[in-house]
């Protein structure tokens, strides 16, 4: 009516006026209906920049990162928030929340006098600041120049190999899933996208937001189900459910796609805490070590004697007939200048028997290294372990150990009946490229076959190792070759045959993770700024002399300064651990084994692990007399269950955030490895303690103490005998 009305007006004469009126009307009401919805996604996106509580994705199990498939680093690539004004209130609430746990979550239950024990503690974090800062800034500086060596090296093995060394990993699988045992309750996980330029990047791994842990998991536990029941070792063992005993182990290592979750049972018979040191060195529980095939071994071998409860080991009995005190006499009759303990110091002892070498030489201050071949049924090297003797477990076929080149003093290889020379003589090889420039081989056998005499003869010649002593002692019957390596390069142009050749300038001799051996010589180095120029000191002035091709020799010294602090006015006082049980320490992140040199007082001995992924520092371990080994925590170590009294891991979680599939995993494989009423140690970020004493209590591990300050946290765990 109204429009009717205007039509009307507008045959007036002052209809002109109101047909202007009209169309201004008209107009306005377009232009206010167009501004009301192009309005709408200005107020949405204005609504959702103020969200300050969008900063931390739920995590879960489809997480970005995913599994190691051949040789590939699980590494995503970190995201930011883009904006300005979003980031920096992103940060601000995560401070409120560290604050928030820090206030609310975190206890004290120390033993002893608490004050005293906090005052340690405040004075021990002090001083952990300070380094931690300086240690951590050199990782981050070093840490890319670290990780390509490491992704070169392990790109380095061909894809036939790989093919050969998976064999059984789709039927492992399936154990791994049936091994599954965390019931997980989660939300699904938000995912941030980075723009620039109005474009979203897409087809790259993110990397995640959330925290290491979830929060909101619940964890029940069930006993593994595997071949090898008590004594497994998850990389190493072969449980594809194929083929009878020969298939018992792998050829060389490889894990299972999926980490296993579930607990390892304890031994069959149950399970007492191993006769402390030192009388472990002649007898240890049988019940601890029971394996099928050692009650075979035992019957045939006089250096190992069941008695009751008991397996005993009489002093001077060994492999060696005549005794290991005989052997070891006429060693140092053949050459001299083996100064054991003194210019002598760390020693690697291939295919670990009676380790009846390795306890004589500790008593003379040498730090001997047992090898565990993977072919070994008998399962020595736990029996090894037990008694209170460094071993490690590891594959020698085709891939290079996990240990520096040339930080070795000296290798031994007893009746380890190896064929040196077989493959172009790659085993023989590797050890050239792991033991230092005029270091020692000690080679001894009871049969010597002509033939590959002959051919062990061509191959040191070849590589021109200089036979020092050859000898056959009456009394052992045992035929002993002692050779040593040159220490220049000058004797390699001197070849007739330049075979096999020098190694390829870009050819990395410490990568040693996943990387295949080398038919090739390493160079020798030559200047004095590069490692191995120079014999170290004698021990024990080698342990605090730091030589000259060190650079950042401040920051080793400071680090050996904090943590004789943090051993002596906190570890060994105010932790409530029974020092005299622990034997067996594992340095879960060791960057200059500080922590090991300032037990060396202590009667215990440490394993360094240094991550794959960190700076490549285990060179320096080596110099300073100590042992270590490469290794990367996403998978399984290289140990029997229950091997180590105490676990020490300083911030260790926080730099694997990002790397493995499932953290969780870490804790599982802790577990196994430390024996029942041994020690962990954890040092890290609260956001991380917080939720990992859940984990912990879920296994029924007994919290003992707890600290924090300033968002950096201690935590001190014992395992009981709980199992599911």
């Amino acid at each position: 009516m109204a429009l009717a009305r205007f039509g009307r007006q507008a045959k007036r004469p002052y209809g002109v006026c109101v047909k202007m009126t009209a169309v201004a009307v008209l107009g306005m009401c377009f232009i206010f209906v167009w501004s009301m919805f192009s309005a709408s996604p200005s107020a949405v996106t204005s609504q959702r920049s103020s969200f300050g509580d969008v900063n931390e994705p739920v995590p879960g199990s489809t997480g970005v990162g995913s599994s190691r498939t051949g040789l590939k680093k699980n590494e995503p690539e970190k995201t930011e928030l883009s904006g300005g004004s979003n980031k920096v209130k992103f940060e601000s609430d995560l401070e409120e929340k560290d604050e928030k746990k820090l206030d609310g979550s975190v206890t004290l239950a120390a033993n002893g006098n608490n004050s005293t024990n906090i005052d340690k503690k405040e004075e021990a974090n002090e001083g952990k600041e300070g380094i931690d800062k300086e240690n951590h800034g050199s990782e981050g500086s070093e840490n890319k120049e670290s990780e390509k060596e490491n992704e070169e090296g392990e790109v380095g093995g061909d894809d036939k190999e790989e093919a050969v060394d998976r064999e059984g990993e789709a039927n492992e699988d399936v154990d791994a899933d049936g091994d599954w045992a965390v019931t997980v309750e989660e939300e699904p996980v938000g995912k941030v996208e980075e723009e620039s330029g109005g474009s979203k990047s897409t087809g790259k791994k993110k990397k995640r937001n959330g925290p290491l842990f979830d929060l909101k998991a619940q964890y029940t536990w069930k006993l593994c189900s595997t071949r090898s029941k008590h004594n497994y070792i998850p990389c190493i063992d072969n449980e594809s459910g194929t083929g009878r005993l020969q298939s018992y182990r792998h050829r060389e290592r490889s894990c299972p796609r999926t980490p296993p979750m579930c607990l390892i049972p304890l031994p069959a018979k149950g399970y007492s805490s191993p006769v402390p040191w030192p009388e472990s060195k002649l007898k240890v529980l049988y019940k601890n070590v029971a394996h099928p095939k050692l009650a075979a071994f035992i019957k045939t071998h006089s250096w190992v004697v069941e008695s009751g409860e008991y397996l005993m080991f009489p002093q001077n009995q060994s492999e060696f007939k005549g005794g290991v005190f005989h052997y070891l006499e006429s060693l140092e009759e053949m050459v001299p200048d083996i100064e054991w303990g003194k210019n002598i110091r760390v020693v690697l002892d291939i295919g670990c028997t009676d380790v009846s070498f390795g306890a004589f030489l500790l008593d003379k201050e040498v730090l001997t290294l047992s090898l565990g071949l993977k072919d070994d049924l008998v399962d020595l090297a736990q029996v090894a372990l037990e008694r209170g003797f460094p071993a490690v477990v590891s594959p020698f076929g085709t891939r290079r150990l996990p240990f520096p080149s040339g930080v070795f003093d000296a290798i031994h290889c007893g009746g380890c009946n190896i064929a040196w020379h077989s493959n172009g003589g790659k085993l023989l090889l590797e050890m050239n490229r792991i033991l230092r420039p005029g270091g020692y081989f000690i080679l001894s056998s009871k049969h010597d076959n002509i033939e590959d005499e002959e051919e062990m003869t061509s191959l040191t010649a070849s590589i021109c190792w200089n036979v020092l002593a050859h000898k056959t002692d009456e009394i052992s019957e045992v035929g002993v070759k002692i050779y040593q390596k040159p220490e220049s390069n000058d004797i390699y142009e001197l070849r007739r045959k330049k075979n096999p050749p020098i190694c390829k300038e870009d050819e990395k001799p410490d990568a040693a993770w996943y990387v295949p051996m080398k038919t090739c010589l390493h160079t020798i180095p030559a200047a004095i700024e590069e490692r191995g120029t120079e014999w170290p000191e004698e021990w024990p002035k080698r342990l605090d002399t730091f030589p000259d091709w060190l650079e950042n020799r401040d920051k080793l010294i400071a680090d050996t300064e904090h943590w004789k602090a943090i051993v002596s006015k906190s570890y060994l006082t105010g932790m409530g651990i029974d020092w005299s049980n622990v034997h067996n320490i594992l340095d879960m992140k060791s960057i200059y084994g500080g922590f090991a040199a300032a037990l060396s007082d202590q009667k215990v001995w440490v394993m360094n692990v240094v991550p794959v992924h960190a700076p490549d520092t285990l060179p320096i371990i080596y110099e300073r007399g100590l042992v270590g080994i490469y290794h990367d925590w996403c998978e399984s170590f290289g140990t029997y269950p229950r091997s180590y009294d105490l676990l020490h891991a300083d911030h260790m979680f926080s730099r694997l955030k990002n790397r493995c599939k499932q953290p969780v995993a870490i804790v599982v494989e802790m577990d196994r490895i430390l024996r029942p009423g041994g020690w962990a140690i954890i040092r890290d970020k609260v956001e991380i303690l917080d939720p990992l004493e859940g984990i912990l209590r879920s296994m029924h591990w007994e919290i003992r103490m707890t600290f924090a300050q300033d968002k950096e946290g201690i935590m001190c765990a014992q395992k009981t005998l709980w199992r599911p």
